[in-house]
């Protein structure tokens, strides 16, 4: 009598792979649909980059009539919308950024980064860290006063333009290596330039897998940037720039913001990886209370 042959295994059964769920995501932004049930979401959270909710640290509201007349005028296809946000700083700053409508996706968007050899995460939406990186800025303003400033890989610019607004730094560079997000920033530097007192602002498209041009190198104070260490591969090239950038100096810092992942927590130390520059720059993580209400949103969540 011949064997049985083995009967398929239903796939409802079987737990989605991590592939499946990156597209998934990748469908619903083009789709623009929510996901079917509970359970797809719990999956999705599990290896999105992103949390659900932002903190809500700087208070924000879409500019209704100002998003609309961009609407009405936009020949590009892409939606846009204007989104004003409220710094807690004295007499309530208020700073107004255009931004992409949250997940919507332009085919254009892969063909830049497949040609820059970069990711699109910075048009995607505003990312919680960088909300968490401008409450933290703005906090501790009399550090920024009278310094140079760099941020890196900083999607709608909000920190950079969170320091001009609400400190004394002297100068504030704001940058990213996706050209269609430093459109963004220039846009967003313009229409806020009459916030900015005395603090020099501009936008500027920086790659950290290529040479820093001589006259911004070892030149800024500090450096800051918010969720910039997830992706491994890039963390050779980060770490570059950042040596490259810096002021030769004890009192220079870069700090870097990030959320508190499981799945990444060891990768942050091969940012400084020996094979990098050994010994050359000093790595400290910080997972202590640095911010009694920062901590607190983040436990609530």
């Amino acid at each position: 009598m011949p064997p049985k042959k083995p009967q398929p295994t239903s796939n409802s059964t079987l737990p989605p792979t991590t592939a499946s769920l990156r597209w998934d995501i990748l469908r619903r932004a083009f789709l623009s649909r929510p996901p079917p049930d509970g359970s797809s979401e719990i999956g999705l959270n599990c290896i999105s980059r992103r949390t659900k909710r932002g903190f809500n640290l700087i208070p924000w509201h879409l500019d209704v009539s100002t998003s609309e007349e961009t609407k009405a005028t936009d020949t590009s296809g892409l939606k846009d919308v204007h989104v004003s946000y409220k710094l807690p700083v004295e007499g309530n700053s208020t700073i107004v950024l255009v931004q992409r409508v949250e997940n919507h996706v332009d085919l254009t968007d892969f063909d830049v980064c497949h040609r820059y050899n970069i990711d699109n995460t910075g048009l995607v939406c505003q990312w919680p860290s960088e909300d968490i990186l401008a409450y933290f800025c703005l906090s501790h303003a009399e550090f920024f006063r009278s310094k140079r400033v760099l941020e890196l890989g900083s999607g709608y610019g909000l920190a950079g333009l969170a320091i001009a607004v609400g400190t004394d730094a002297s100068e504030i560079y704001i940058s990213d290596g996706n050209p269609q997000v430093v459109d963004y920033i220039q846009r967003n530097i313009f229409g806020n330039a009459g916030a900015f007192g005395h603090t020099k602002v501009q936008a500027m498209a920086l790659h950290w897998n290529e040479k820093v041009a001589l006259d911004i190198k070892n030149t800024f104070d500090i450096i800051i940037a918010s969720d910039c260490t997830f992706f491994k591969e890039f963390h050779d090239g980060l770490a570059v720039t950042v040596k490259s950038l810096l002021k030769p100096s004890e009192s220079s810092e870069a700090l870097f913001f990030s959320p508190k992942r499981v799945a990444i927590m060891g990768r942050r130390s091969s940012l400084v990886s020996s094979k990098v520059y050994p010994g050359d720059l000093a790595f400290d993580c910080t997972l202590n209370l640095y911010d009694n209400e920062i901590v607190s949103q983040v436990l609530n969540k």
